[in-house]
């Protein structure tokens, strides 16, 4: 989520709404395939307090990719591994996003600090200058009044 407070009545395409008869339409697939698809873990729906099934329309988006995928290739073992890596690359694109974000962040804040620290500085000071060192030995006396 994207840190805001959602309505929780607002529908998404991750929330699961989706009776496996519906989803098993949507998708073109038959329930048992469904079902067998959940038991590999290709796609694993939401369930209900009963322990029904419930997809969302990501769900059936993925059934429709593991069903072309398997058309395609045949291999379900193969197919789970790609939805895994894919589901990996977009949450490492998700948390590179997020690091890019408070990077862009910190840079501003230390920026703005930089700058603070700058408009601090003393105008009427004279810059300090090292002074090469003698061997002279100067003596001071305070002048005394007569």
């Amino acid at each position: 989520m994207d840190g805001r407070r959602r309505n929780p009545y607002e529908l998404t395409e991750d929330t699961p709404v989706y009776v496996i008869s519906m989803a098993a339409q949507l998708s073109g697939l038959h329930p048992q395939t469904l079902r067998q698809y959940d038991r590999l873990g290709l796609v694993s729906p939401d369930r209900t307090a009963g322990r029904g099934r419930r997809y969302s329309a990501r769900d059936i988006e993925l059934l429709r990719q593991v069903q072309q995928l398997s058309q395609e290739e045949g291999n379900l073992a193969g197919i789970k591994r790609i939805i895994e890596l894919e589901n990996q690359v977009a949450a490492r694109q998700s948390q590179g996003a997020e690091l890019q974000a408070a990077l862009d962040c910190a840079a501003a804040t230390m920026q703005q600090r930089e700058a603070q620290v700058h408009a601090s500085y003393r105008r009427d000071l004279v810059p300090y200058q090292d002074v090469q060192q003698t061997s002279a030995l100067v003596l001071w006396r305070p002048m005394r009044n007569a």
